[in-house]
């Protein structure tokens, strides 16, 4: 599956996201963020997470720090460790986020 196919239109402040692939090990989600959009932090105990961005550019939070990231970029989430993501551009950002090992 292609990310770029998914015709994403998020508006300013949304966020839309869908499910590319499930299994008893690990889950694949993408993300859209419209300008202003956030995807509150949070944390996965036990699970690493990778986010790939693959459109525009996502501010990544993790722990303490954050860091823009521009497509294509990744950035991995050690298993405990609070992350999420924003978007502070005019433009839309799209990232995928795989969680691994699934509870």
């Amino acid at each position: 599956m292609d990310v770029h196919d998914l015709d994403f239109a998020p508006d300013a402040g949304d966020v839309e996201t869908r499910e590319l692939y499930y299994s008893e090990d690990v889950l694949v989600k993408a993300f859209a963020l419209g300008p202003g959009g956030e995807l509150s932090p949070h944390e996965h105990p036990g699970q690493t997470n990778a986010f790939h961005v693959v459109e525009g550019t996502v501010v990544v939070v993790q722990g303490d720090s954050e860091r823009e990231v521009d497509a294509p970029g990744v950035v991995v989430h050690d298993p405990g460790v609070p992350h999420g993501a924003r978007n502070e551009s005019d433009d839309p950002a799209v990232f995928t986020a795989t969680l691994t090992p699934m509870d």
